[in-house]
């Protein structure tokens, strides 16, 4: 399995993945944060085939690109069943507040904990982690996460939201990715790549949890 990374909200920083499977050539996009027509040639260019377009959550930030892609594509749209509403109120998913009003192509497929994503022979795995929203996720394949707004490296996902809960984001990270070895590598969101190992040890909200 392959990917590649794009900026498309840079005054956001948010991370939009291309995730291909190099033998079908069967494609997901995680978290269109706008409109790209570079995104979109480079699709057509390695000839993908889009299956969905996954979000992590249901944030403006992850959206915004949603119904170009969908479109473009002829693909659903992927979200956790308790973010899903949040695709169609600008209010619920804050694009209000960053001066839009993004009303996303309703929910293809509602995700919950264990489900899987297949793109040929590859699996993601689906991991409800809330904390950030109430319906984030993360996507595993093998040693390869995507971990959206939950977990950063050395940060997490914001909990002063609506739908926001640190006790949980704790408890998602704590319990559930920080059981992945320690050299999976975790593409966030936001910011850098980093390792399961390095948030262990480095993390501020953690600090040396792996040494106890």
């Amino acid at each position: 399995m392959k990917y590649s990374i794009y900026n498309l909200l840079p005054n956001f920083g948010t991370n939009t993945y291309l995730v291909w499977d190099t033998d079908t050539k069967e494609a997901i996009i995680i978290d269109p944060a706008d409109v790209s027509v570079k995104m979109y040639n480079d699709i057509i260019k390695q000839q993908l085939i889009i299956k969905a377009i996954v979000n992590t959550h249901g944030h403006g930030d992850h959206i915004g690109g949603n119904n170009y892609f969908s479109q473009k594509f002829s693909a659903p749209v992927f979200i956790h069943e308790a973010d899903a509403e949040m695709l169609l109120d600008p209010v619920k998913n804050l694009s209000i507040g960053i001066g839009e009003k993004y009303v996303s192509v309703a929910a293809g497929k509602k995700l919950t904990d264990g489900d899987e994503i297949r793109l040929g022979k590859k699996i993601l795995k689906v991991i409800h982690t809330p904390g950030h929203t109430r319906g984030c996720i993360s996507l595993l394949h093998n040693k390869i996460l995507f971990s959206g707004d939950t977990l950063f490296a050395e940060s997490v996902g914001r909990t002063d939201l609506p739908g926001g809960d640190y006790e949980m984001l704790r408890d998602s990270i704590v319990n559930k990715l920080f059981l992945l070895p320690e050299d999976t590598l975790v593409l966030p969101g936001h910011g850098i790549s980093t390792t399961i190992e390095q948030e262990k040890d480095e993390n501020p909200f953690f600090g040396l949890i792996s040494k106890f």
